[in-house]
């Protein structure tokens, strides 16, 4: 190093979704694979259109759908923290 010259640190924020993750939880997916999981964690709702967009949307950022068609959420806590404005869980 230069005399007189200073270290300057950068700091490099971490990504807003997860990295690709095969052993399953967050970051699991591949953003293709979330329309055939949304597809099946919605297949037991009345509800299914806003199911499947909410639900694809929680995937496309957390890339990961929670197992069953019901709860299990504790498995992608991305999925299971993102809340609506009236602090609701935003993901089916």
């Amino acid at each position: 190093m230069l005399p007189g010259a200073k270290r300057v640190l950068v700091e490099i924020s971490a990504p807003q979704s997860p990295i690709f993750n095969p052993n399953g939880g967050e970051g699991s997916l591949r953003p293709e694979e979330c329309p055939a999981k949304c597809e099946y964690r919605c297949s037991a709702t009345s509800h299914k259109k806003p199911c499947l967009f909410f639900c694809n949307k929680c995937c496309l950022k957390c890339l990961c759908v929670p197992s069953g068609t019901y709860g299990h959420k504790e498995e992608c806590p991305c999925y299971n923290n993102w809340k609506t404005q009236e602090g609701k869980p935003k993901c089916p």
